[in-house]
């Protein structure tokens, strides 16, 4: 039988490994706080810019106008130079365009610079994660991965209290000027600490050549792969609602104060965190105690996300604020496990040469669903009999979106079934 390993090259260096997971935890941190922040100072920016729910949702949306292209194109690049280097630039260019912020500024300009800060965390993600492959096997990547993807909620955890302070006590200029400054420290300590991994994955081994190319078409059109992408963008549609209209639904649709908003914000990533880990901690000791990759991995996150959806659909019929709070959190938190899974199913598929650009292009997929969401909302909103019907009416939209994706899933994903496909049509083309 073949070990976990077997098929793969090179060593991880244990210390320098676990440091570099580090500094990809500190990468998304700052990642999604960036994302968090236009939602954090929604309301006052709505005021200061006297912004139509319409147009707050437009620099909502504008965010990832750029975002999936960036993050494909990116992906291809990373197949042919070190991801350390794709990473640098992120970061550098991050930390640039939040500078005009600090001055005066107009509709135009914000939207121009969300789409510029986009495109430029396309792809942070999916790279962070091909840069973490490489210093470890496939039985061990479940909880490196985890690692970092709770930068992302950690970062807004962490983010929220320091920069509802700097709202609350300077303005929403100085906080984006905050993020920009974080930006710096963070390129100054990747360009001495960060190294390239070593490890190469032969995912198809059976009949053929280790490093056997698979024509992209293959990769991206077979069912588990799509399954991956319907279940990405299930998920990203109700995160998206969050990052840019949790606040202001908190203030304008439940009437809560802005400060005690601030920290309720934090809610849904104090909460996404325990389900990553957890999930990711419980699927990766059902991989190693031997069930089968499409229940650890398939049937788990599709299960997680259908009742994320589930949660979502209820929430207009709750009966009083906490409980809607409590159904918001719960549906857009538990599909947060496919943020973790969909890399390891796609990592299990797909050979190391080509797997940052399928990341990529997945990770493309699901947060098209960026575009969509901030938009569909304000104008739900603005089209509403009232401010708390539009929301609840976004709310029930988010939901069927997200259930349709884990149904997808749950229907789709079949890992073990597709690599040996994969292994079969390369043997027929060997012989």
């Amino acid at each position: 039988m073949t070990k976990p390993d077997e098929q793969q090259t090179g060593e991880a260096s244990g210390a320098r490994a676990w440091a570099i997971t580090g500094l990809l935890f500190f990468f998304m941190m700052i990642n999604f706080a960036d994302k968090a922040i236009i939602g954090l100072a929604g309301v006052p920016i709505m005021a200061e810019l006297k912004l139509t729910p319409s147009e707050f949702g437009l620099v909502g949306s504008s965010f990832f106008l750029l975002f999936s292209i960036s993050a494909i194109v990116v992906g291809f690049i990373a197949n042919r130079i070190q991801a350390r280097w794709a990473l640098l630039a992120m970061g550098i260019l991050w930390a640039l365009v939040q500078a005009p912020m600090l001055g005066t500024v107009s509709l135009e300009l914000l939207i121009a610079c969300r789409i510029v800060l986009g495109a430029a965390e396309g792809p942070a993600y999916p790279i962070a994660v091909h840069a973490a492959y490489k210093w470890f096997p496939d039985h061990r990547r479940a909880i490196p991965g985890a690692i970092i993807a709770q930068g992302s909620a950690l970062g807004v955890i962490i983010a929220i209290p320091v920069l509802s302070w700097i709202i609350a006590h300077y303005n929403w200029h100085y906080a984006f000027g905050a993020l920009g400054l974080a930006g710096i420290v963070w390129s100054l300590a990747w360009a001495l600490v960060g190294k390239e991994g070593n490890i190469v994955d032969h995912v198809v081994t059976e009949g053929s050549k280790g490093g056997a190319h698979i024509p992209y078409r293959a990769l991206l059109l077979n069912p588990t792969n799509l399954g991956c992408w319907c279940a990405g963008f299930g998920a990203y549609f109700g995160l998206a609602l969050v990052l840019a209209w949790f606040t202001p639904y908190l203030v304008e649709g439940l009437g809560i104060k802005q400060a005690l908003a601030g920290q309720l914000t934090a809610l849904p990533f104090i909460a996404s965190s325990v389900v990553v880990v957890g999930g990711s901690w419980l699927s990766q000791r059902m991989t190693r105690a031997g069930v089968s990759s499409r229940r650890s991995r398939g049937v788990f996150s599709g299960t997680a996300i259908s009742l994320g959806g589930i949660a979502l659909l209820l929430t207009p019929f709750a009966s009083d604020t906490a409980l809607k709070i409590a159904l918001i959190v719960a549906g857009t938190t538990l599909p947060s496990i496919i943020y973790t899974l969909a890399p390891l199913i796609i990592g299990e598929i797909v050979p190391s040469a080509q797997r940052g650009a399928v990341l990529s292009i997945n990770n493309a997929v699901a947060t098209s669903a960026g575009i969509i969401a901030p938009l569909l909302m304000g104008s739900v909103i603005e089209s509403a009999g009232s401010v708390a019907l539009g929301y609840a009416h976004g709310f029930v939209i988010c939901g069927a979106v997200t259930l349709a994706g884990g149904m997808l899933a749950l229907l789709l994903l079949h890992p073990e079934r597709q690599k040996t496909r994969y292994a079969a049509g390369v043997a027929t083309q060997a012989a």
